[in-house]
């Protein structure tokens, strides 16, 4: 008889092992079922609201979890338990510890609550129609932003030629800032002279509607003079596609300065500088970005061109709208009157850019490209000298021109003029001890050029660039006086000295002869502006001193006119009212301001004589 039979009341080890994995595998399937069910009761009660059912559903698989279990059933349940804990209800990973959710920043709330705006501002297509949300006059805001937003811009030409000078080598540098030196000088045509005028419209003679007319015609024109620029220089390819995308920019920049007036003339100057410095800002990233992935400096340029239309789209353009109250509808009359109004303004910065960039043109025709590097870099610190000032005066000119427009501020006005001049030449002398110090070896570290053989000509330039700024802000003043058209001729004088004093330095001496011949040019335009603002406030002060002297003796005659009327009624007065009443007649002309001929003065006191005359002698018949 076989002993090894299987008995089915003694089941093997196989027979075991197979039993003990179904059980596993059972319990498991169960497991799973059960959390699901928990799971769905769960959700089901958040949807409805009912904290019984959530119970209920505990409860349930509390139940299922308390029956006995054997240790394989057991070892299955931890196994679940610990599959659930890793992965959770949802059967994705938790990490263990449950993450607490994290509130957005205040860049990414603010973000969103722009494109909240935005969007539904268009949605609605009611851009100016919209509730204004930011305060106006917050005069500490407004120096900040303000310096922050135009800080930024004034770094964006000295950051890129470092960045072009660094990826695409020193030759290029030069053409790229040959480049954008004449986009600059074509942003005067874009701008045309009417940001100042502008922010000092304080009663709205022209209407916003009017300034962005005015704006788009501006552009189109500068558009158009640089493209015949280009054709008159012969630029093909490489520096032809350069110059447009500069030019682009640049148009864009005069553009958004508009809407940027707008916000200043408000007295929301600090969104003016947020959108300003925010542009900036994205055309270095982009501009950078391309040319380092692509070393294509084309590229690069087409790209800083479409990332600041791209800003002025979405950020300065709908700022503008919705925080400014609604504009009335544009006349050709006001807009051809400002056309009118701001061409002597215009006249005067474009040839005053002319002016300051004559000795850049000039080497572009002797000089390498390379000098075109060295020059602008050497301009920058001396050009951070025009920023700086700026920062402290253009805030100041909307309260300059309400303190010029009463009479009885004049001396203070003079004193904002005192102080600011002299704020300028201390800027000076400390930009002349920082570079003196540690500024040259910083250019040379951040260029990769040594700068220490131009150590006098960085001196040189400072003292040309204290002048501009001092030269800028006397031409801002003017403006505030309203006398803008008489600049144009001092303008054209230095003009004259600009064509011959650089072309025979630079013909001479190369770069220096570049630095010294503009700042001898600047130096005899600040002179003229000097003296022209001396004569206008003498010119006004003799006008004062005639008007206070007519009226001095207007007051003088009505006074003496009463006093003899006094006197012939006091010495008539016994023989009839005729003298009181023609005294009354005449105190009352006086007073309502009438005006008597002589003629009629002497008949009216020939009369009275008469009349005193024919009362002597009834009285001596009495």
């Amino acid at each position: 008889m076989n002993q090894h039979l299987p008995n089915p009341d003694k089941p093997n080890t196989r027979t075991k092992r197979l039993n003990a994995e179904s059980t596993v595998q059972r319990e498991h399937a169960e497991s799973s079922s059960n959390r699901e069910r928990a799971h769905t009761g769960h959700a089901s009660a958040r949807a409805s609201g009912d904290e019984k059912r959530v119970e209920d559903a505990t409860r349930s698989n509390d139940r299922e979890g308390k029956r006995a279990l054997s240790p394989e059933e057991r070892r299955a349940k931890a196994q679940a338990q610990t599959e659930q804990k890793a992965f959770g209800a949802s059967g994705r990973p938790t990490g263990g510890k449950k993450r607490k959710q994290r509130k957005p920043n205040f860049i990414t709330r603010t973000v969103n609550a722009w494109c909240n705006r935005l969007l539904g501002a268009v949605s609605d297509r009611s851009l100016a129609e919209q509730e204004e949300e930011y305060a106006a006059h917050r005069t500490t805001r407004d120096f900040v932003w303000n310096t922050v937003g135009v800080g930024i811009w004034g770094m964006v030409f000295p950051i890129l030629t470092i960045v072009v000078t660094q990826l695409v080598g020193v030759e290029q540098a030069g053409m790229f800032s040959l480049a954008f030196v004449t986009g600059l000088m074509l942003m005067f045509v874009a701008n045309y002279g009417v940001r100042a005028y502008q922010v000092s419209d304080i009663n709205e003679e022209h209407s916003f509607s009017d300034y962005q007319i005015n704006r788009i015609l501006t552009c189109i024109i500068m558009i158009i003079a640089g493209v015949s620029y280009c054709a008159i220089r012969g630029y093909t390819d490489s520096m032809l596609l350069i110059s447009v995308g500069v030019y682009l920019y640049k148009m864009i920049d005069g553009l958004a300065d508009v809407y940027e007036g707008r916000l200043q003339q408000v007295d929301k100057l600090y969104l003016a500088g947020i959108s300003q410095g925010f542009r900036s800002i994205v055309v270095v990233v982009v501009f950078s970005v391309v040319l380092f992935v692509s070393r294509n400096l084309e590229a690069a340029s087409i790209a800083m061109a479409i990332a600041a239309a791209a800003t002025f789209l979405f950020l300065t353009f709908p700022l503008a709208l919705f925080e400014t109250p609604k504009s009335r509808t544009w006349s050709f009359g006001s807009v051809f009157d400002l056309l009118k109004q701001c061409f002597p303004l215009f006249v005067a910065l474009f040839m005053y850019n002319l002016i300051d960039n004559m000795p850049k043109f000039v080497m572009e025709g002797v000089l390498s490209y390379d000098n075109q590097l060295y020059f602008n870099a050497l301009y920058f610190p001396a050009h951070g000298i025009l920023l700086t000032a700026g920062f402290i005066y253009k805030p100041l000119l909307l309260r300059m021109a309400n303190v010029w427009a009463d009479p009885a501020k004049r001396k203070r006005f003079d004193l904002i003029i005192v102080v600011i001049l002299a704020a300028i030449v201390v800027m000076t002398l400390a930009m002349v001890l920082i570079m003196g110090s540690i500024g040259l070896p910083v250019m040379s570290f951040l260029y990769g050029i040594d700068f220490s053989p131009f150590r006098e000509l960085c001196f040189i330039m400072l003292a040309a660039g204290g002048v501009t700024a001092a030269i800028e802000f006397v031409y801002q003043v003017i403006t505030v006086l309203r006398r803008q058209k008489a600049v144009m001729k001092l303008y054209l004088i230095t003009f004259g000295f600009s064509l011959f004093i650089p072309i025979l330095l630079i013909n001479f001496t190369g770069l220096p002869g570049a630095v010294i011949g503009y700042l001898i040019v600047m130096c005899i335009l600040f002179v003229l502006l000097i003296w022209e603002y001396f004569r206008i406030r003498y010119e006004m002060s003799r006008q004062n001193a005639a008007e206070k002297a007519e009226t001095g003796a207007h007051t003088a005659r009505n006074a003496a006119r009463e006093k003899r009327l006094a006197r012939e009624d006091a010495e008539f007065s016994s023989y009839g009212n005729h003298a009181p009443r023609s005294r009354a007649h005449a105190s009352a002309d006086v007073l309502s301001g009438k005006k008597t001929s002589p003629k009629a003065d002497a008949g009216s006191d020939a009369k009275a004589a008469s009349k005193a005359d024919e009362g002597r002698g009834n009285h001596s018949k009495r």
